[in-house]
């Protein structure tokens, strides 16, 4: 049995490491375009910013010691340019000697991943400008920014990798800024988990700049001119674009494979292709998103070295193992703030036409008591029918990765928020609360769905309705140091001994710093005749952070409490 895999990085070094395991005689040839095999592609932003000073921590495997351990063909340097699928052969050129020959094939893993997307725009070609996908990007960019460390860094793009090199040019003593065409940062969050990272990001001193397209590059002596939409001109440096990335399906289009929807390599449920001998694997393929069930493509090195595994184990075992997808879950460092992700994000349920409910809190990353308590904002989405979590999403700065993978195992196994609500976890006041940021957001969903809570959201306000009446409960000089426009405030605590300030027959519109307090507040309110009251989700911080950032960009719209 003679098995090829085509890319050797996350998903392929996987599969061939696992064909191997499972069939010890089989011949098994791994063809890698580039110099490097298995190398740790998330770490290389930290590389570059000298967070990682040893070059050769990024390289889980060589090619030497891949093929030593797992006796296994290893061809860097080497591409493949065709797939015969039909007579089951796939053509490679040698890159350093230019040799061309094909090679027979029983079982074919490809492994392809994405490209960066480097759009036609004037100068592009430009000295300076780079992307940053593999090792050989990496040398280049730490060489030329190793020796402009004062200088000025554009970046192009403020995704996941975008804000990974902003956070790590700046730390490195460059003056950065970042560029972004749509009207928030990490287009898999929503706005307003996005806008409690933005403001973060701005108070680091980075130039932020939102909603703005880059028309064209010039150089001007040693200086790089960021060309912008609106007629401003930005020098740099050094430009870094992370506009994003495209499946490459080159090879699997002249071979004859099916592509999805997504325009990816289509797979099946064994990740096999159009064609029953071959397999794919990472960021080139499409599959079935497990929430929407809409097709969806994903860049994230943890499902693909799962895929890797299952595409392996079906290879040689038969088709058994079943592929369910991914979703999405991924953290990245903002500064010393993190943002997590899972699921699916609230704007793209709506455009998929799926109702939901989206709710947030703000709790202490552990026992308030207890030295260190940071504040951690999380936003759910959920089923308004049977409490199905769909998306959970934390921007905070400790034990946010913990919670991310909480929430993340409860949406991939398709549970619900009353899951959240009793969920055990290990408690001692350095590490946790008794109720935990997790529990809390099932709690509040919990809350919603057995109508103990009406919430409104921070885009609600500000219509003008003179049949509201907006309450702020926090106390006297919380009030005086900022409060929204319009708003009367009764203290919480205060709220019982004066119901008669307080208009009968009015939508009753309730906030407090957090939602806490607003929602003790409500519970008193309607359990003393008040019919229509409701609370702000996230309280007045989220609203701050929001019109803050909507200021400065476009308005946007935003999802409403059950859409």
């Amino acid at each position: 049995m003679k098995y090829i895999v085509i890319g050797a990085v996350a998903g392929g070094a996987s599969a061939a490491a696992r064909l191997r395991r499972l069939n010890e005689k089989a011949e098994i040839v791994i063809f890698e375009k580039g110099e490097y095999i298995s190398y740790a592609n998330c770490g290389l932003p930290y590389y570059i910013g000298d967070v990682i000073s040893d070059r050769n921590k990024l390289f889980v495997q060589t090619a030497t010691s891949f093929r030593n351990r797992f006796n296994i063909d290893v061809r860097i340097s080497t591409e493949v340019t065709g797939i015969d699928a039909m007579n089951k052969t796939v053509s490679a050129r040698n890159l350093l000697t230019g040799e061309e020959y094909t090679e027979s094939f029983d079982k074919l893993v490809l492994s392809p991943g994405a490209e960066p997307i480097r759009p036609p725009l004037p100068g592009i070609g430009l000295p300076g400008i780079f992307t940053l996908r593999n090792v050989t990007d990496t040398d280049f960019i730490k060489q030329y920014v190793d020796q402009r460390k004062s200088g000025r860094a554009v970046v192009i793009g403020a995704g996941f990798i975008g804000l990974e090199m902003a956070e790590n040019l700046h730390d490195l003593g460059m003056r950065v800024s970042v560029v972004e065409m749509g009207n928030q940062i990490l287009a898999p969050v929503d706005f307003p988990v996005a806008a409690m990272a933005q403001q973060h990001i701005r108070s680091k001193g980075v130039d932020l700049r939102l909603s703005s397209a880059v028309t064209g590059f010039e150089k001007e002596n040693d200086t790089l001119k960021v060309l912008l939409k609106d007629g401003t001109v930005l020098d740099a440096d050094v430009v870094i674009l992370s506009i994003g990335v495209r499946p490459d399906t080159r090879l699997a289009v002249a071979a004859g494979l099916d592509l999805g929807a997504a325009k990816g390599i289509w797979v099946n449920e064994y990740l096999q292709t159009s064609h029953p001998d071959i397999y794919a694997v990472g960021d080139a393929i499409e599959f079935a998103n497990p929430v929407t069930g809409q097709s969806m493509n994903t860049y994230l090195a943890g499902p693909a070295n799962k895929q890797g595994r299952i595409a392996a184990n079906n290879i040689v075992l038969g088709n058994k193992h079943l592929y369910n997808g991914s979703i999405n879950t991924a953290i990245v460092k903002v500064f010393d703030m993190t943002v997590a992700t899972a699921g699916t994000a609230s704007k793209h349920l709506k455009m998929a036409g799926i109702n939901h409910i989206v709710s947030t809190n703000h709790s202490g990353s552990h026992a308030g008591y207890y030295p260190g308590a940071k504040q951690m904002t999380i936003q759910i989405a959920f089923s308004p029918e049977n409490g199905r979590l769909y998306s959970a999403q934390i921007a905070g700065y400790d034990g946010v990765d913990k919670r991310i993978d909480i929430l993340a195992s409860v949406i991939k196994n398709k549970g619900t928020i009353y899951d959240l609500t009793e969920f055990e976890h290990a408690y001692a006041p350095p590490y946790s609360s008794a109720k935990d940021p997790v529990n809390m957001a099932g709690f509040i969903a919990e809350n919603i769905l057995t109508d103990r809570l009406n919430i409104f959201y921070w885009n609600d306000l500000g219509d003008g309705d003179d049949n509201s009446y907006l309450l702020d409960v926090r106390t006297v000089k919380e009030f005086e140091a900022g409060h929204i426009e319009g708003a009367v405030n009764i203290p919480v605590d205060e709220i019982r001994n004066r119901l008669n300030e307080i208009p009968a027959g009015k939508r009753i519109d309730i906030y407090c710093e957090a939602g806490l307090r607003g929602y003790l507040a409500s519970r008193i309110l309607r359990q003393n005749g008040f019919n229509e009251v409701f609370n702000l989700s996230g309280g007045y911080v989220l609203w701050n952070a929001c019109t803050r950032e909507t200021a400065l960009t476009k308005p946007i719209q935003l999802v409403a409490a059950t859409v």
